[in-house]
Parts: structure tokens; C-alpha cells; sequence
């Protein structure tokens, strides 16, 4: 899975940005990527929902539920 999102961050962000300056710049468009990759990317495996939102209504399913 860990190369399958560098490569995805590599066909992504950085070849097709490129070339860069400095390691400073590509530093700022992956931290721009991984933010972007986390809140806002739809994902196939996850219902097309972001990995952010996935995860947060995963949490509220495990939650107990309160009942009167």
C-alpha cells in the first residue's frame, strides 16, 4: 500500500509539477499534496469519500450510542 501512494504521490504532485527549484519547494507541494490527498481526494476503496471523512464516520459508527 506504501508504494502504491508514492507512486500515486509521484504521478501526482511531482512529475507533473515539476521540475523544482529546491528541496524547500517540493517539501511545500507535498505537504499541499498530502493535505489535499487526505481532505479532499475521493477514494474507490473508501465509498468515494476523502480518507478525513471516512475516517470520522467510521469513529461515530464505533461510538456508543446513547439510549434514554
Amino acid at each position: 500500500m506504501a508504494e502504491a501512494l508514492n507512486g500515486t504521490f509521484k504521478a501526482e504532485s511531482i512529475e507533473l509539477h515539476g521540475p523544482w527549484r529546491d528541496a524547500d519547494q517540493v517539501e511545500r507541494a507535498a505537504a499541499q499534496w498530502v493535505c489535499w490527498h487526505n481532505t479532499e481526494r475521493l477514494h474507490s476503496a473508501l465509498g468515494y469519500l476523502p480518507p478525513e471523512e471516512f475516517e470520522v464516520r467510521h469513529h461515530r459508527s464505533q461510538a456508543p450510542s446513547k439510549t434514554a
